[in-house]
């Protein structure tokens, strides 16, 4: 029997001492003193069995809020699964002029496919804000959506994007706008042996333009205050058709204010909706205090991003 110390984690743990034996199963064994296994299935069909069957079943994709939660002892899973061996959930492919992103796609990869940087740079900026160049070679946008932190930075590019989350699970495949899946801090609506296989990212519009901007106390490395999306459509000429704008940071869970999409439509996105969206955001915003920031800063703030994120969206629209 061979011991090894920092097992790999993921789509959610902390370093943890693994136990092989020499049958070739192993168990995991937490601080806390409760016992764990490690499975590294390479099928989705033996992942969502492998989950159905223990409802204190935890998915590791990148490990890179997982292994922080098992090392505060937030969490004692008695199984971890280890999607990073199904082909599927690390793959990036076109599908009806779109694209399609595993689950278990890393940051540093997604940072480094040219295509679908070109056609949704504002979520590509989005997921290289989560943590460090070393953080980036694990991080997913996978993990990040079902953490469901209130700050995660990649979901409300996501959402923006109107990008579809398709859920695996023992009745089957379903799909659900990412907007759906987390319902508050902590806490998702998947069923029981669930997971997010992969993400569709619909085919866009010509004229269309995407971007992300957060607030942070720091230059870099830190939890979002307030974070914004905005993705809008412009027709030939330069009159807003479409748009989606979603704020994160400023409630239980990601937000996607109807009437802040609605200031820009319409319209040729001058100052004058411009004003109006950042208006409709703050009004949207229900944030908290907290150290790093008061709820009247952060409602505030809250509309200066959206309007600088539409700014950049729409630059972005006219080929700027």
């Amino acid at each position: 029997m061979t011991t090894f110390r920092g097992a790999n984690c993921g789509l959610g743990a902390k370093p943890v001492c693994s136990v092989f034996t020499d049958t070739g199963s192993n168990a995991t064994e937490g601080s806390g003193g409760v016992e764990m296994r490690y499975e590294a299935p390479e099928t989705m069909k033996a992942a969502v069995a492998l989950l159905a069957s223990d409802e204190h079943g935890r998915v590791l994709a990148g490990g890179t809020d997982l292994l922080v939660q098992l090392r505060a002892d937030t969490i004692e899973p008695s199984l971890v699964v280890d999607i990073k061996k199904i082909d599927e959930m690390c793959a990036i492919t076109r599908e009806n002029g779109g694209f399609r992103i595993g689950a278990a796609v890393t940051g540093a990869e997604l940072g480094e496919h040219e295509a679908f940087k070109s056609v949704w740079p504002g979520v590509v900026e989005a997921l290289e804000l989560i943590g460090s160049t070393q953080i980036q070679g694990r991080a997913t946008m996978g993990g990040n959506l079902c953490n469901a932190s209130p700050a995660a930075d990649s979901v409300p590019a996501m959402i923006a994007a109107g990008a579809i989350a398709t859920i695996e699970g023992p009745d089957g495949r379903r799909d659900v706008p990412v907007g759906e899946v987390a319902t508050g801090p902590g806490r998702t609506s998947l069923r029981a042996g669930e997971l997010v296989a992969s993400f569709l990212f619909p085919e866009q519009a010509p004229r269309t333009g995407d971007a992300y901007l957060r607030f942070i106390p720091r230059t870099e490395m830190d939890i979002a205050v307030v974070g914004a999306g905005v993705c809008l459509t412009l027709d030939d000429s330069d009159v807003c058709v479409a748009a989606k704008v979603s704020l994160g940071a400023v409630a239980a869970r990601a937000l996607a204010p109807e009437a802040a999409a609605k200031a820009l439509i319409g319209t040729p996105v001058d100052d004058a909706a411009l004003a109006e969206l950042s208006r409709a955001a703050s009004a949207a915003a229900q944030p908290i205090d907290d150290k790093r920031g008061t709820r009247e800063f952060r409602i505030q703030v809250t509309g200066v991003m959206a309007r600088r994120a539409a700014e950049t969206a729409l630059a972005r629209a006219k080929g700027a």
